[in-house]
C-alpha cells in the first residue's frame, strides 16, 4: 500500500487551489464550443493544443481538449472513475502519436466539467452517449478511435448502444469495465462502491485515497500520487451512486454486435477489474485483439506508455486506412 492517506493531507491546500481554478475554467466557458489555445487552456506553447467547452443535450458543460492536425487519424480518450482528462498526459506528449488528431475531455462530475448532484444524471446511459456524441461534434471528429479505460469503457459503450457504430472507426477497451457483475470485478472493486459513497466524509476520504492507490501496480512518486488526489477529490459523489445503479449493467452484447475492430488492452496485476473482463469481450468480438500488460496494473497507459503509445497508434493507423 503507497502512502495515499499521509499524502492526502498534503493535496487538500492543492485542492481547494484547483477548485477555485476550476470554477474560474468553468464560468470562462459560457458559450458552448468557445476554444482557447496553448497557455491558455494550460498547453506549453507552441504545443498547438486547444481547449473547448460544449454542453451535452441535457446541458451540462463538458471541458475537453484537442491537439494535432485536424486532417490526421483521430483518437478520443474516455478517463475513468474519480479521474481526469490528466490520465492522458503521457499520450498528449508520446512521440509515436504525434501524427494523429488527439482529443481528450472530463466526464460529467469529473474534473472542469459540470457535476450535477443527482445520481439520475450517471444512472441513465443515455447522457453517458450524449456527453460523447457532444464531444464528437465539438471537436468535429469524422470517425475517431475511441479509447475507454475503466469506466471509460461503459461510456463508450453506452455511445454505441444509443448512437450505433458506423461513426467509429475502432474501439480501444483499457481494463474497461463492459459489465457490472462480482465475478469480473475484484471484491476489492465491490467494496470500494460502498465506501466511495458513504455520508461519513472520513470513511470517504480514506477509501479515496485507497482506490487511488489500487489503480496502478508501480508505485507512483509522491508528487504524482498528490496531484491525481486533487483530481480524485473534485469527483461529485453522486456520480458513484449513480453508476452503480446504471439501467445498463452488461454491455457485452453492445461490443459484441460493434463491426468495426476492438484492441482490448489489460494489465495482468488490474486490482480491480478482472483479466476475465476483457477475455470474455474477446471471445465475443471475432475483429478483437488482447493485448496483455506484464508490468501494468489497472493502468497499462500511465505504466507502460511506450508499449501503450505503438500499439494504440499501430490499430489506429491500421483501423483508419482507406
Amino acid at each position: 500500500m503507497y502512502p495515499s492517506r499521509r499524502l492526502f493531507l498534503g493535496a487538500a491546500a492543492a485542492l481547494t487551489a484547483l477548485a477555485v481554478e476550476s470554477g474560474l475554467a468553468g464560468s470562462a466557458a459560457g458559450a458552448t464550443g468557445k476554444k482557447h489555445s496553448d497557455v491558455a487552456n494550460g498547453g506549453k506553447p507552441g504545443s498547438g493544443r486547444e481547449s473547448f467547452f460544449t454542453r451535452s443535450a441535457d446541458g451540462t458543460l463538458l471541458a475537453g481538449e484537442a491537439q494535432g492536425d485536424p486532417a490526421a487519424p483521430e483518437i478520443l480518450f474516455i478517463h475513468g472513475l474519480r479521474q481526469s482528462r490528466l490520465s492522458w498526459d503521457k499520450q498528449f506528449v508520446d512521440p509515436a502519436l504525434t501524427g494523429f488528431r488527439l482529443v481528450r475531455f472530463d466526464l460529467r462530475g469529473h474534473g472542469d466539467s459540470d457535476k450535477p448532484a443527482s445520481p439520475d444524471a450517471y444512472s441513465d446511459p443515455d447522457r453517458w452517449a450524449d456527453d460523447v456524441a457532444a464531444v464528437i461534434a465539438a471537436a468535429k471528429l469524422r470517425r475517431p478511435i475511441l479509447v475507454g479505460w475503466s469506466l471509460g469503457g461503459h461510456v463508450a459503450g453506452t455511445y454505441l448502444r444509443k448512437y450505433g457504430g458506423s461513426r467509429i472507426a475502432g474501439i480501444n477497451l483499457v481494463d474497461a469495465v463492459t459489465k457490472l457483475s462480482p465475478d469480473l470485478l475484484t471484491p476489492l472493486a465491490v467494496s470500494f462502491a460502498k465506501t466511495a459513497v458513504s455520508h461519513d466524509l472520513g470513511e470517504r476520504t480514506a477509501a479515496t485515497a485507497d482506490f487511488l492507490a489500487a489503480c496502478f501496480h508501480k508505485p507512483l512518486t509522491d508528487i504524482e500520487l498528490q496531484r491525481m488526489l486533487v483530481v480524485n477529490g473534485m469527483t461529485e459523489r453522486a456520480v458513484n451512486e449513480g453508476f452503480v445503479k446504471t439501467a445498463t449493467p452488461d454491455l457485452e452484447p453492445v461490443f459484441q454486435a460493434y463491426p468495426g475492430p476492438v484492441l482490448l488492452t489489460h494489465g495482468v496485476h488490474d486490482r480491480l477489474v478482472r483479466l476475465a473482463m476483457s477475455e470474455r469481450i474477446k471471445a465475443l468480438h471475432a475483429d478483437s485483439r488482447l493485448s496483455v500488460y506484464a508490468d501494468s496494473g489497472h493502468s497499462p497507459f500511465y505504466e507502460e506508455p511506450a508499449r501503450f503509445g505503438r500499439e494504440l497508434a499501430a490499430f489506429t493507423t491500421a483501423s483508419t486506412r482507406g
